[in-house]
């Protein structure tokens, strides 16, 4: 595995330089036009579902830059495409409904028909993507797609009306035991998302936002729950967690398009602001010229 990705690190590195040289000497236009149709590595800045090797001392990249990225793909395999976007768009329309519901929109009160979408989109579709993730080498997306997908399992197993007969057993010792169990549910995936926040520091501001809106909906969803008056949550904190939610909805919407989105399907390409201390943020510093302001001081 690793003399593999080595080869193809080499590959992409040595298609860079190619292009580099024909451009800079003048090539002609049928070259410049193939050259323009190859992916070039960082063409586009997509964001980050992304993992390199840390163990070789030689290949100590950000977690989240290169070929692995959702907008720079590049799979190993001709039978493998980039699955992130599918796992972040499932992760997306699964909360945005979720999210709906708890900040009270049509007066909505009861999470029944997140249910469904739990079970099929967000669990079942997100889980294939993640596991999808594991098979392109992609550890990051691996543990975050298909422990997101394991979540909304686990929610609709939690949720499901007389099926698994959790919440009414719970209940049976009382309201505030099913509220404080439910509380801590979503306070360990609180800690499991403050993990993944962490490793996202040194990706692209849109990929980290991702995170960061759904740390805070898990924080204070959890609260909410645990500040319980012993029949309902605290309903201030569940209208801001839902909130917190939708944000990441739009987020991870964002960062799918971010990946979807390329040279053959795409005018344009979406902006993901890569942080200035990342892989990405380097380079384009090293890039910018300022011969001449300081010719012209």
């Amino acid at each position: 595995m690793a003399t593999a990705l080595e080869t193809h690190h080499a590959t992409a590195t040595a298609d860079g330089e190619k292009f580099t040289a024909q451009h800079t000497n003048g090539s002609s236009a049928v070259d410049h036009a193939q050259a323009g149709r190859e992916r070039k590595p960082y063409e586009y800045g997509g964001n980050p579902l992304a993992h390199y090797r840390t163990n070789d001392p030689e290949a100590r990249l950000t977690a989240f830059g290169g070929d692995f990225q959702p907008g720079l793909y590049r799979a190993p395999d001709r039978k493998f495409a980039n699955p992130a976007p599918l796992g972040l768009s499932a992760f997306a329309l699964t909360t945005f409904v979720l999210s709906l519901i708890n900040v009270g929109t049509r007066d909505i009160t009861h999470p029944n028909i997140v249910v469904a979408l739990a079970f099929g989109y967000g669990g079942l579709v997100q889980l294939l993507a993640g596991m999808w993730e594991m098979a392109v080498g992609n550890t990051f997306g691996a543990t975050a797609l298909s422990s997101y997908g394991g979540f909304w399992l686990s929610f609709a197993i939690i949720l499901t009306p007389g099926g698994f007969s959790i919440v009414a057993d719970l209940e049976e010792h009382g309201v505030a035991t099913f509220l404080n169990s439910f509380g801590l549910f979503l306070m360990g995936w609180f800690i499991f998302t403050t993990i993944l926040l962490i490793c996202t520091l040194r990706s692209t501001v849109a990929f980290f936002s991702l995170f960061f809106t759904l740390d805070i909906a898990f924080l204070l969803l959890g609260i909410g729950y645990l500040q319980n008056d012993g029949a309902v949550p605290q309903s201030g904190c569940i209208k801001a967690g839902g909130y917190f939610g939708l944000f990441a909805a739009f987020l991870a919407w964002y960062n799918a398009l971010a990946g979807i989105a390329d040279n053959s399907n795409s005018f344009f390409v979406i902006p993901v602001a890569h942080f200035p201390w990342s892989e990405k943020g380097r380079e384009m510093r090293q890039k910018v010229d300022n011969s001449a302001a300081r010719e012209a001081v």
